[in-house]
């Protein structure tokens, strides 16, 4: 159905609903204690904020009832619910299988290993540990965040980011995002290995 166009098409839409499912299910759902998406805001947040980024239970099975197995659980749901949209449009269905793996494993390597979160996603540092936690929704990259224009550098924001009210364009910020995200991408894979004689 979209052929190789399924692959961009599907990156900026996993991008926009990465934001918008933050922002409007796991902030606005999430602050009634009653609804399945609290464990964001009332475990998740404040296990992220009382321990500089570090949620400990992201040490714990994915199997369990905890946020990182609520998060799985919600991933994978999604996840089967574009099952029947693969004989049409596999290599966009894919991508978005891709980019919702890849989200998980991001996410969860930031809230273990902080240092590497500074580095590598400090968009979503901001989001957990600056002064406003209603902004910085993206995760993966801050593509989106830069179109909505929720990016919201705090202190000492290693990537150089546009600071807000910047001179630049969508394309410019855009740009600037895509650039970010696949640095962190890079970071996640690790060194690469070296075949020695």
């Amino acid at each position: 159905m979209l052929g190789p166009l399924g692959i961009p098409v599907a990156l900026a839409l996993s991008n926009a609903g990465e934001w918008y499912i933050h922002k409007h299910w796991l902030h606005g759902r999430g602050r009634d204690k009653k609804s399945f998406w609290a464990f964001h805001w009332h475990e998740h947040h404040r296990e992220s904020r009382a321990h500089a980024m570090v949620d400990p239970q992201y040490t714990k099975s994915v199997f369990s009832w905890s946020p990182q197995g609520k998060e799985a659980l919600a991933l994978s749901a999604g996840a089967l619910a574009l099952v029947p949209l693969f004989p049409f449009a596999a290599t966009f269905t894919a991508t978005l299988w891709w980019r919702m793996w890849r989200y998980y494993v991001v996410h969860k390597k930031s809230h273990l290993d902080p240092a590497w979160a500074r580095e590598h996603l400090p968009w979503h540092v901001d989001h957990h540990l600056g002064k406003n936690q209603n902004a910085n929704w993206c995760v993966t990259h801050p593509w989106f965040d830069y179109v909505m224009q929720t990016r919201k550098p705090y202190g000492d924001d290693p990537t150089g980011a546009l600071p807000e009210g910047a001179k630049g364009g969508l394309l410019s910020r855009m740009w600037h995002g895509l650039w970010e995200g696949r640095r962190a991408v890079k970071a996640a894979r690790g060194p690469k290995a070296t075949l020695t004689a």
